[in-house]
């Protein structure tokens, strides 16, 4: 599979775009993603927040898939 690095998402196929983002979750080395009772107990969290909007945190910015999945990261209202 070819993975383009320099493209903006707007750029990108959206179907291709979110298949690429769950492979780099799936590829994620295991000692640092959040094992996935703690990761689906996450994005549960998420679901319910009305901060929560294409599945991007409009607190932060970023892809609440990819936030929860590492271990270390937080939300940033403290919800998780």
């Amino acid at each position: 599979m070819k993975y383009c690095r320099k493209c903006l998402t707007g750029d990108m196929d959206q179907i291709e775009y979110f298949r690429n983002l769950h492979d780099y979750i799936e590829r994620l080395d295991d000692d640092i993603k959040a094992d996935t009772d703690l990761y689906r107990s996450r994005l549960e969290q998420c679901r319910q927040c009305d901060r929560l909007n294409d599945a991007m945190c409009r607190a932060c910015g970023c892809y609440v898939e990819l936030r929860a999945v590492v271990l270390k990261n937080n939300c940033p209202y403290k919800y998780w």
